[in-house]
């Protein structure tokens, strides 16, 4: 078996973090590409196929060519605009390795590859599996979706490296996502002369804002939330347009699907108005029941590694994990580093815990892999 080399991923880290690639920087990301292609080739004896969408490389490694039995997901692309580097530096010190993208997931998509380096080093073969790298996962994985999905599709497992939370629990449900945008549409007139000739979009839009609050649910796990908001041209006239923008998330599909019912029964309360709704559902619920089976085997198989016990934790945000539960594909997450801070100047992962993370994939996926 391939042993776990410390120093080498220590070294491709402090690359990787060092390689910036903000999600709106397409030459930043083609770099970061071209940076894990060469990482990955060297782990994994194959070099990966470069999938673009919107000038946007992802990376796919596909072994075999019969059907996929594990498929990890993983993402290059940051939240940290190019330049960030200069004011927030690598560093690893006292075992807390710092830097924009650390634990938000260049460590993860380390964990995966080098995982997948020592089955191929154990096994000699990586047939059945599949190693998906997105660059759009921080916008929502709009180019990304549709190669994600395909690919766990059918699958036995998805795992997806996202951070694990700060005690090393991994991930077993995410809240579905959705995204709106609520548009009305007023008419305008002088505020001073003849205020009575216009539709006030900007009244309009708070009555909305009030009866979009009302539908807020944080008893069953759903969160609806305006946000952005914009209206009127001039303090004397009478608004013509308006929108809020409206941040969704629940816990079920069910529920997911009752607040989107909701928002489109939206009616207008000024007289003339118009509402147009825009957006949807984003990320559907990673729901538990699609994550306790392999939460479990992996629970039985940190305690025969010697890792402290493997705890878990539901979460509000969404990841591709929610994706690959959507086409029905068993999805346990948050494998990779531990840590925390994300999207943050407090970003870092634990060095202790890369090794286990390493263990515990490799060994999930060669049971995975016996069995088929």
């Amino acid at each position: 078996m391939r042993e776990f080399d410390s120093t080498e991923f220590m070294s491709d880290f402090q690359a990787l973090i060092e390689c910036e690639s903000f999600s709106h920087d397409p030459e930043a990301l083609a770099r970061s590409a071209r940076l894990i292609s060469r990482i990955g080739t060297g782990l994994l004896g194959a070099a990966p196929h470069v999938i673009e969408t919107d000038s946007r490389p992802h990376l796919l490694w596909r072994f075999g060519d019969g059907p996929r039995e594990v498929v990890l997901i993983g993402h290059h692309d940051t939240v940290w605009p190019t330049g960030t580097l200069k004011t927030f530096p690598y560093s690893a010190v006292d075992g807390v390795v710092r830097g924009p993208g650390a634990d938000d997931m260049k460590g993860g998509v380390l964990i995966a590859l080098y995982a997948m380096a020592r089955m191929r080093a154990e096994r000699g073969s990586l047939d059945g599996v599949s190693i998906l790298i997105t660059a759009d996962e921080e916008l929502g994985s709009p180019g990304s979706r549709e190669i994600i999905e395909n690919e766990a599709r059918g699958a036995k497992a998805a795992l997806v490296f996202e951070s694990g939370a700060p005690d090393g629990s991994v991930k077993i449900a995410r809240k579905g996502v959705a995204i709106y945008s609520l548009e009305v549409e007023g008419l305008a007139a002088h505020a001073g002369v003849e205020p009575e000739k216009g539709i006030n979009a900007t009244v309009e839009i708070a009555n909305q804002v009030v009866r979009i609050a009302a539908l807020h649910a944080p008893a069953v796990g759903t969160s609806v939330v305006p946000t952005v908001m914009h209206s009127g041209s001039t303090t004397n006239t009478v608004p013509a347009e308006a929108v809020v923008g409206i941040d969704s998330r629940a816990a079920t599909v069910s529920e997911q699907e009752r607040i989107d019912a909701e928002l489109r029964s939206l009616t207008p309360s000024v007289a003339g108005a118009k509402l147009n709704l825009r957006g949807g559902i984003n990320r559907a619920p990673l729901e538990e029941e699609m994550a306790m089976a392999l939460y479990a085997r992996a629970q039985r198989l940190a305690s025969t590694l010697g890792h402290p016990p493997l705890r878990s934790v539901a979460v509000g945000g969404g990841s591709d994990g929610n994706f690959t539960a959507g086409v029905g594909t068993p999805t346990l997450d948050g494998l990779g580093t531990v840590g925390g801070g994300s999207h943050a100047r407090t970003e870092h992962a634990l060095q202790l815990w890369i090794p286990r993370r390493v263990e515990l994939t490799a060994a999930l996926v060669g049971e995975i892999l016996d069995e088929a």
